[in-house]
């Protein structure tokens, strides 16, 4: 039984379980401030995400939008369906293949973003001002590689 307890104390120790018990933490509690604040403007974070996508990067096939902001393609179907009806985005065919679909941001898209993404950043900021601006560039580049890292060991 002591060896146990020796593992375990040494497991709690840990400073790769530490990162990863915290990292999970501070996601969990920025993400939902962030949810939250798009919740207020009328929007999920998912519907958010894809109108955000092609607002700043212009249009993006379906499976493209589905691979930036890690959907599903049954679950891009019904975003698209969704921003589709609202009037926010179009589903625009490929010229030069019958099989690729692009989706694209209207003008009431547009008008949208325009309206809520400066409160939003703002917000945003507001959310991480926990950390200096030197200590966000420094979390930028560690938490990169860390998960460029992660990535390759796959």
């Amino acid at each position: 039984m002591d060896k146990q307890k020796e593992l375990y104390k040494k497991k709690k120790e840990d400073p790769s379980l530490k990162l990863f018990v915290v990292l999970s933490k501070a996601y969990r509690s920025v993400a939902d401030q962030v949810a939250a604040d798009i919740r207020k403007k009328g929007l999920n974070t998912t519907d958010f995400g894809v109108l955000e996508l092609l607002y700043h990067q212009g249009d993006q096939t379906l499976q493209k939008i589905g691979d930036k902001i890690l959907l599903a393609s049954g679950s891009i179907t019904y975003v698209v369906d969704k921003l589709e009806k609202k009037g926010y985005i179009e589903r625009v065919p490929s010229e030069s293949d019958r099989r690729i679909t692009y989706a694209s941001i209207t003008e009431k898209g547009e008008v949208l973003l325009n309206d809520i993404f400066p409160d939003h950043w703002k917000q945003i900021e507001s959310i991480t001002n926990g950390l200096t601006e030197e200590e966000k560039v420094q979390a930028v580049q560690l938490l990169k590689k860390l998960g460029t890292y992660a990535d390759q060991i796959k």
